[in-house]
């Protein structure tokens, strides 16, 4: 395993990230999204560094589902809080293909949100195939398979406090342990 972000420069990025949604709202009112489950980590890491009054909420959404490319996505809104006439800021674990929040900010909207932003932990340098982008991005990265801080393979590596690519040996033997 190969450590790209360790904990200290992930705890810096949040830290950084906050600051700049704190500059931009204010003490605004804000409604706050988690789409589960990558961002859960950055999540509770990000509304304690938030200074404005906040309402949280969660929205699941997935398109990898075991796999290590994006696949279709499916959107599972019935935990969503009312997010009518509010300032809502979609925070999710990372920005790869660009599908998941371009979606989502569709349904915030059609929902009846007064205003619509999304923060990410990651935004991966590779083609996106919307026009979409995030509002607030703590990190850029590579086009790497990522593990750790709420993002996983198989289900697996989300408690790692930092973010690292696996190698080879760890796909295949995580692979295996899943089928077993």
């Amino acid at each position: 395993m190969r450590i790209l972000l360790d904990e200290s420069q992930l705890n810096e990025g949040v830290e950084r990230l906050a600051a700049e949604i704190d500059s931009h709202y204010g003490d605004r009112p804000l409604t706050v999204i988690a789409i589960m489950t990558g961002s859960l980590v950055l999540f509770a890491d990000l509304i304690r560094r938030l200074s404005m009054p906040q309402r949280v909420g969660v929205v699941r959404a997935s398109s990898y589902r075991g796999g290590m490319k994006s696949g279709e996505l499916t959107v599972d809104a019935q935990m969503m809080i009312d997010v009518t006439n509010r300032d809502v800021l979609l925070v999710d674990d990372i920005f790869d293909t660009g599908k998941t929040l371009d979606r989502l900010s569709g349904m915030m909207h059609e929902f009846g949100a007064a205003s619509v932003k999304s923060a990410v932990l990651l935004h991966k340098r590779t083609d996106h195939v919307v026009e979409l982008r995030p509002d607030f991005r703590a990190f850029e990265i590579p086009d790497e398979f990522v593990v750790g801080y709420g993002l996983d393979y198989l289900d697996m590596f989300r408690n790692l406090p930092y973010l690292a690519v696996l190698e080879p040996a760890e796909i295949e033997k995580t692979a295996a342990e899943a089928k077993s």
